[in-house]
């Protein structure tokens, strides 16, 4: 019984979202392999890609209103002071963005930067150019959120890429979020901006590994030598 214990607490749990594909794509690898017997251990492999993709493992959050965590598993793409899209009625003064990159291996569960009041959510059609670069923010698809938070409001937005066709999110306007909470996911690669307001310090660079719900990006103030966190 301990051998199939260990085995449970070490897989992880997929996203109910990813359970149509998962049972498509194997569903499909059953046909195909009626057709042509190598045919189904190659579907079998890409129906193990699509479970390895939805999958939505658990975080330790840090919790402390001078933290922004980041949103997405990936790569930290850009860090900079641009202007943010007109749509997030954040203003015509520069924020500090940072942008998360998502490929087809990255978990693709998005979760809350920091607590707060979705104060408004606005999609906005567009193309589905390559998400790592910088005019995506402008003309690719995307779902944008506008949160209240402890330190005013900030932006966070979904951008689908070249092979992402499908924006998902599950929170509406007036819900309340913690940090590191789940609010959407992306299929099947794209980025997360984060823009926010106030005298932020970044705290990662271009090129540097992120993790949804754990990393921390920014800071108000002083970094604290110790908080508390929650697991979700």
């Amino acid at each position: 019984m301990h051998i199939f214990t260990s085995i449970r607490n070490a897989l992880v749990p997929i996203h109910r979202a990813g359970h149509p594909f998962i049972a498509a794509f194997f569903a499909a690898s059953i046909v195909l392999g009626l057709l042509w017997g190598p045919l189904f251990w190659i579907g079998v492999v890409v129906t193990l890609w699509c479970a390895y993709f939805f999958r939505d493992p658990e975080r330790l959050t840090p919790v402390a209103d001078h933290l922004v965590i980041s949103p997405a598993d990936g790569k930290v793409s850009l860090v900079g002071q641009v202007i943010p899209p007109v749509e997030l009625g954040l203003g015509t003064e520069p924020m500090l963005r940072i942008s998360i990159f998502m490929n087809v291996f990255n978990c693709h569960v998005n979760r809350a930067p920091m607590r707060g009041r979705i104060a408004r959510i606005l999609y906005r059609e567009g193309e589905f150019k390559n998400a790592e670069l910088d005019k995506a923010s402008e003309v690719n698809e995307r779902n944008s959120l506008v949160i209240e938070g402890p330190q005013g409001e900030f932006g966070v937005v979904q951008i689908a890429g070249l092979v992402a066709r499908r924006i998902v999110c599950w929170s509406q306007a007036e819900d309340r979020l913690e940090a590191g909470e789940r609010f959407g996911l992306i299929r099947f690669g794209s980025r997360l901006d984060v823009y926010l307001p106030g005298s932020v310090k970044p705290r990662v660079a271009e090129g540097q590994t992120a993790i949804a719900g754990e990393t921390i990006i920014a800071e108000y103030g002083e970094m604290l030598q110790s908080w508390p966190a929650r697991r979700d």
